[in-house]
């Protein structure tokens, strides 16, 4: 069992343009919004696409390579760690959070992001 990671990977395409912040001299943080599709037949035998929404976060290096090559729509693969955090809003009211912190990602040409999503 010591194998077990938390790990995530995931393919889909960016929901808009990364959000880039410089939070220190030289320390950036991209925060993305991709999206994934699921298909299946309902009861019906209705094709019906269900589509998910992942906060993914980038720090550093990879925040830099988000910020230059990635665009609304791009499709890309990548991998990262799923974190659960929580804050306190200026009213006090408590907000949770759960997003996933990228720590490599590949660009994906339209052809072989579907090849890779039907070999999943």
């Amino acid at each position: 069992m010591n194998t077990l990671k938390n790990k995530v990977s995931l393919i889909g395409n960016l929901g808009f343009d990364p959000e880039v912040r410089e939070i220190a001299k030289g320390r950036k943080v991209a925060r993305i919004s991709v999206a994934t599709n699921d298909s299946y037949r309902n009861a019906n035998g209705e094709r019906v696409t269900d589509t998910q929404w992942h906060t993914v976060v980038a720090w550093g290096r990879t925040a830099e390579q988000v910020e230059r090559l990635l665009r609304k729509g791009t499709p890309v693969a990548l991998e990262g760690r799923l974190v659960h955090r929580s804050y306190d809003t200026k009213e006090g009211i408590k907000r949770y959070v759960t997003e996933i912190v990228m720590n490599d990602f590949q660009l994906l040409s339209q052809g072989k992001r579907d090849d890779l999503a039907q070999a999943a």
